[in-house]
């Protein structure tokens, strides 16, 4: 994911959210292609660029907001430079899932949800991430994490501040 510096983390680039819109406005289905590549682009998709990619696609707000809010992976908010996605589905629940979530919680302050004060790692909740035999499972930054435990995951979250490898 590419993210723009921190000095820049609050500024709205309406030029280059106008120009990603433009160069994907005539596909055909065009708002999925449109806000892949906005989140792509910034990490999230800012709700300034809803009206714009409305007007860019002849399209209501609303349905630019309910595409947004329908899929699970496109995000309102920057998320934490390094991402956890706990699955929470029944395998990973029967074998400890909710309780890595309340050691996250309890332990690092940062619950399912969130991301941490600074900034370093946001955690989300997924249901089934197809790595039902090595469950309790995530993904770290994309990459699949399985057998979890209290202690991986303080790792994954010294890793994500810089503190382990």
């Amino acid at each position: 994911m590419k993210t723009p510096a921190a000095a820049g983390r609050d500024a709205f680039d309406e030029t280059g959210a106008l120009a990603i819109i433009a160069a994907h406005a005539g596909l055909e289905g065009a708002a999925l292609p449109v806000l892949h590549a906005l989140q792509e682009a910034f990490g999230f998709i800012d709700k300034r660029n809803i009206p714009l990619i409305a007007a860019a696609l002849n399209i209501s707000k609303a349905e630019v907001h309910g595409v947004i809010s329908f899929y699970h992976d496109f995000r309102g908010a920057r998320p934490g430079r390094h991402v956890l996605k706990l699955c929470r589905a029944e395998a990973c629940q029967s074998m400890g899932s909710e309780s890595l979530a309340a050691h996250l919680a309890a332990a690092h302050g940062c619950a399912p949800g969130d991301t941490s004060a600074d900034g370093a790692l946001t955690i989300d909740n997924v249901y089934c991430l197809g790595n039902c035999a090595l469950s309790p499972a995530a993904l770290f930054d994309g990459e699949p994490v399985g057998r979890l435990d209290a202690a991986r995951i303080d790792a994954l979250v010294a890793r994500s501040r810089g503190l382990a490898s």
